[in-house]
Parts: structure tokens; sequence; C-alpha cells
């Protein structure tokens, strides 16, 4: 029999894995103030596809924080990412697993590994967030006998009975959560799960890092400077965050900004597209020729990874979120009112809820390219002054909302119910 030492490089497996796992070691503990939703420190095991940026990966991130500052102890297998280095600084244990395979065999691999991980590392729960490796977690869950919850953190499509049971993976724990009250809705219709079985809880920004008050001058000018927006701009600068694909609506703006200056005749925005292309760099170079096209070379910036955001919502004078499917949650329509920015967003998905039309921003009917013109120029029309107002309702009602706190706090409470339902 093996020892579980979480602090090595590598652990030996029992017969039935075929694989060495490789543990990410531990650096140190985190040392912030416990979270007091959970009267006992609790061993979860999240379990992703990988750990590179985006909501999936923040929320595990920001969910290990919270078991590692009550005490808990945090275990995440994924396929590894850029995330991976900050987790592990943290305190938590990450295990490197290649589970953004769907390939069959892998993922009866994987259920093996989950397992064994599980049962060496004392895991209370298992907590999975995707729905290739839901199936390998589901078996691990069972086989060691604890509770299994999962996160629907997308409205996945189904277009055929087999997607729809492949679909359902994401629903057979002994909880789902889901990241919005219309991912619960669609859950509800598409799987007609028991309202019982079902929570929402909203996805958290950390309100430590998001704090107007916290960023300094010199961060808002080395943006400036990065993006050459000079200190006398006085055009309004609109930032649009989120990677660079088609359905993020980035085409959309760019098209309805057109519109906007040959109706009027004046040059009054500057658009920022902050985002990567992760490849696909034909949607990007499809971008590029339609800002010529448009003779919007000085009006549109592609800048890239911003890592710096809050700065980067403090520039701008107010943000966008012009998807053109619905959204599950949309942090980037929430991210900018926590920084006291009015946004226009898409009104279809989460947005109705994270979004009042009107009072935090405005919501724009989806993929309607003068819809999106007239929002444009009721924005501007807004003033400066009508823009801060906004913004300061918009901030006033998402700090209470979406804090980290809260969507940590709310999640170890799950954890909590589902193991005195039964858990080890």
């Amino acid at each position: 029999m093996f020892q579980f030492r979480p602090n090595a490089t590598f652990i030996r497996l029992n017969r039935e894995d075929r694989d060495p796992i490789c543990w990410t070691p531990t650096v140190r503990r985190v040392t912030t103030a416990p979270v007091t939703a959970a009267p006992r420190p609790l061993s979860v095991l999240q379990v992703l596809p990988a750990l590179d940026t985006g909501g999936v990966e923040q929320t595990t991130f920001d969910v290990a924080a919270a078991l590692l500052a009550h005490g808990g102890r945090a275990f995440v297998a994924s396929a590894g990412g850029r995330l991976v280095e900050p987790l592990t600084a943290l305190g938590a244990e990450h295990a490197r697993l290649p589970l953004d395979s769907k390939n069959p065999l892998i993922l009866g691999a994987n259920a093996h590994r989950l397992l064994s991980l599980a049962r060496r590392g004392g895991v209370d729960l298992i907590h999975v967030r995707s729905r290739a490796p839901a199936f390998s977690a589901l078996y691990a869950a069972r086989r060691a006998g604890i509770p299994l919850v999962t996160t629907y953190h997308g409205v996945y499509n189904a277009r055929s009975g087999i997607k729809r049971w492949y679909n359902s993976i994401m629903t057979r724990g002994d909880m789902t959560i889901a990241n919005s009250a219309f991912t619960l809705e669609h859950i509800v219709r598409e799987h007609g799960v028991d309202r019982a079985a079902l929570v929402a809880i909203p996805r958290g920004v950390d309100l430590t890092r998001f704090d107007p008050d916290q960023v300094s001058p010199e961060r808002v000018e080395a943006l400036r400077q990065a993006w050459g927006v000079g200190p006398d701009e006085r055009r309004l600068i609109l930032l649009l965050a989120g990677r660079l694909t088609r359905w993020k609506g980035q085409r959309l703006l760019i098209e309805a900004l057109d519109q906007l200056r040959g109706r009027t005749g004046r040059d009054e925005v500057l658009l920022i597209l902050a985002g990567d292309d992760q490849g696909r760099k034909g949607y990007r170079a499809e971008l590029q020729d339609l800002i010529a096209a448009k003779a919007l070379t000085g009006s549109v910036r592609l800048v890239g990874h911003v890592a710096d955001m809050p700065a980067a919502y403090r520039l701008a004078a107010a943000a966008a979120a012009p998807s053109l499917e619905p959204e599950a949650f949309g942090r980037t329509a929430v991210e900018p009112q926590i920084m006291g920015r009015p946004v226009l967003a898409a009104d279809h998905g989460a947005v109705r809820e994270t979004v009042v039309d009107g009072v935090t921003g405005l919501r724009v009917a989806p993929g309607d390219v003068h819809a999106w013109s007239e929002a444009l120029a009721r924005l501007l029309a807004l003033g400066p002054d009508g823009r801060a107002a906004m913004g300061r309702a918009g901030q006033a009602r998402a700090r209470t909302l979406y804090s980290l706190d809260r969507m940590t706090s709310d999640t170890l409470k799950v954890y909590e119910t589902v193991l005195s339902r039964g858990g080890r």
C-alpha cells in the first residue's frame, strides 16, 4: 500500500491505474479569513477539463481558495493550464490528468484515476464542472461512496436524443448548481429535473480585486500607453472584453459603430476589443479586414489578452457585451458594473438578471446592428454625468448580488447540505 503524499512530485498508483499522476507541489496555505458558511473543514476534489482562463476555471480557483481559507483541503484535477501555478501557490493540490479528452477509453481510465485520487486524499465530495469528465467523476464518486455535485456552467445545445443524454450527465449528481436562474430554468425544461435537486448560484466577482479605489493612476496609464490612447482622448472609450470568437459579437459592434458614424458624421467612440483569438487566426483577420474596409482603423483597437481588467474598466467609460447567443451568466456584463461602468448588453440569457435596462445599463436586441447603433447613440446622449449615475447604480446592485464571498459561501453550503443527506 502507498501513502498519500500531496507535496510529492509523483505518487505511486495502485494496480487499477496505468499512468502516473503528476501532483503539482503545494507552496503555501492561504491566510485570509475563513469563510463562515461551512461549520467544518472539507476536502473537496474539483474536476474540469483544463485550467486556462475562463469563467469555469476562475470559479474553480475561487472555490478552492474558499476551502483552504476555511481550513479544508482543495484538490483539483485537470489537464493543466495557466491557472495551475497560482492555484498551487494558494496551497491547493493539482493532479494533471487528460480530462480534456472525450475518448471513451480515456474516460474509463480517468474514472479509475479519480477514484484513486479520492481515496488517497480522503475526499469528502467530488465537484465536476464539465460534461466529458462528469462520466468519470460520477463513477469515481459512486465507487468511493461519496457525494457528487455538478455545476451546469452553460446552456448546452442538444439537436438529438443522444446529445441530450450526453448533456444530462450534468444532472446526475446529488445536487446540480446552475450559474444563473436562466440556466436553472433551462435545466428544468431540457431535462425535467426536480427543482429540489437544483440551486442557482451566480458567479462571483472578487470585490477586493475589482475595486475602483484600488486601481492606481499608474496602472491606468500603463494600459493607456499600451493601447495607444492619448491623455487628451475626447471620444467615449468602449471596452468589449472577451475571446475573439464570432458569437461574442465583435463584428456586430464594429458594424454598429460604422453605422453610427455614418448617421452622425462624427467619430465619437473608440472601441477596444480585448481578448485572445485562441488560435482563431481566420476570425481575427476577418475583423481586421472589416475594420480596414469600414475605414475604422483609428477607431477600433484589437489589444489581445489583458491581465489587468480592473484597470481596463477604469480606463473605459463603458463596456459592451453583444453576445449573439444567450450567456449562461456573462461576467463581462457584471464586472464593469462592479467597477462603476454602465454596460450595453444583448437582451437575452442571464443578462436579463444582471443588467437592469435603463438603470444599470442598456439591454439591446441581440444581433441587430441598427439597435446597437441606436444604443451607442443613447449612451453618448447620456453624457458623462448620466453615465456616471448609471455606473453607480450598477455598482451598488452588482456588489450586493454578485460578490465572490456570496458565491463561495453558497457553494460551501451546498457541500454541507449534500453531505448531511447521507455523505460519508
